[in-house]
């Protein structure tokens, strides 16, 4: 099987080649990676050396794409993950959407004319922000939750188990959220007109050993990298207690979810769109965080302020049963040891963070 994957260089695509790697001995892997973060080199020399085919190039060109393939399958990993991304000064809005949106036209017409299936990595951010955001939430174990006394006027696609696929896509969902959506409309309707396999998996936060420290890149990582490097760190938003809670997914727990998608037949009655992530059991605050970190690393230095951050949600936490009942599907590494991992790669490192947080 002849696999393509998009952003293969960033943390996730890296990471999941290597999954895929390990789990199927047929496959022939090519990516692209336009090499644009900071550290995304260190793993093309790591990628090569593992047989995997590296291109340096930009979905954005769509010229970049017409010397390679055909394939049989394209995963699309690339994208600005940041969702303060063209708002924040870092890149300008028609940057993201001409990464996030244009990127993935391309490689639908790509897979129109290699006959290639089609697996886009969406994100937790489609889900509409005003609901999340006037949601009562209360404290528990230096964290929030959903406040199980209101429970009967949460919104439609909301339990205790998280955010469901049912849940509103209403806007504001924040620029980036909004290209991610599009993308996957057009994803789905794409497959529909010419006839290839589409799935769109929409994932909670992804984490693990080698993830960039960044914030917009993932704060399980930033969190553990800044805490071994005695970097300072800040709680933003929520009255500065550090009690927001996401889910935390490692990336090699999708591998079992494509292989099934891979051999799907191209016509079939299960659901084209899933959530996928942690859950609640693998969800943790970063008070939390920090706590479990000082017991690893010491004492770091973490700022309580009361700035408001836009499109900032204080529980965000996908429900992934429908993946569960469909697939049989379920993360396999718990949040804890994706923090070990995190934090064995970090003692192996020297300013990691300022190799990699651009």
């Amino acid at each position: 099987m002849k696999l393509f994957i998009t952003g293969i260089c960033g943390f996730v695509g890296s990471t999941l080649t290597k999954a895929l790697l390990d789990h199927k001995a047929d496959l022939a892997i090519t990516g692209i990676d336009n090499l644009s973060r900071s550290g995304s080199w260190l793993n093309r020399e790591i990628l090569t050396k593992q047989g995997v085919k590296v291109v340096h190039g930009d979905i954005r060109n769509a010229s970049d794409l017409e010397a390679n393939g055909p394939f049989d399958w394209v995963i699309d990993c690339a994208a600005n993950p940041s969702v303060l991304a063209g708002v924040d000064g870092q890149s300008s809005s028609r940057q993201l959407i001409d990464h996030n949106l244009g990127g993935t036209i391309n490689l639908l017409e790509a897979c129109k004319r290699w006959n290639a299936g089609f697996i886009l990595l969406s994100t937790s951010r489609v889900y509409s922000i005003p609901p999340l955001a006037q949601l009562k939430v209360e404290v528990h174990d230096r964290a929030f939750r959903p406040c199980v006394a209101d429970s009967s006027s949460w919104p439609v696609g909301l339990s205790e188990q998280g955010i469901s696929e049912a849940f509103s896509k209403a806007p504001p969902i924040s620029l980036y959220g909004s290209t991610k959506l599009a993308s996957e409309t057009l994803a789905l309707e794409y497959g529909l007109t010419f006839e290839f396999p589409v799935w769109i998996n929409r994932c909670g936060v992804l984490a693990g050993a080698g993830q960039f420290g960044h914030p917009g890149q993932g704060i399980f990582a930033f969190w553990i990298h800044s805490f071994k490097e005695k970097r300072p760190l800040k709680y933003i938003g929520f009255g500065g207690k550090g009690y927001q809670v996401r889910d935390c997914l490692h990336p090699q727990d999708l591998v079992s979810l494509l292989e099934k998608q891979f051999s799907e037949p191209l016509v079939t009655n299960k659901p084209r769109t899933v959530n996928l992530s942690g859950g609640v059991s693998n969800s943790m605050s970063l008070r939390q965080l920090s706590d479990w970190c000082e017991d690893r690393f010491g004492a770091n230095k973490v700022v309580q302020t009361d700035t408001e951050r836009p499109f900032d949600i204080a529980w965000m936490v996908l429900d992934s049963t429908k993946a569960t009942n469909v697939w049989g599907w379920k993360p396999q590494t718990s949040i804890y040891d994706v923090l070990r991992e995190i934090a064995e790669f970090a003692e192996g490192q020297k300013d990691w963070c300022q190799i990699s947080a651009s």
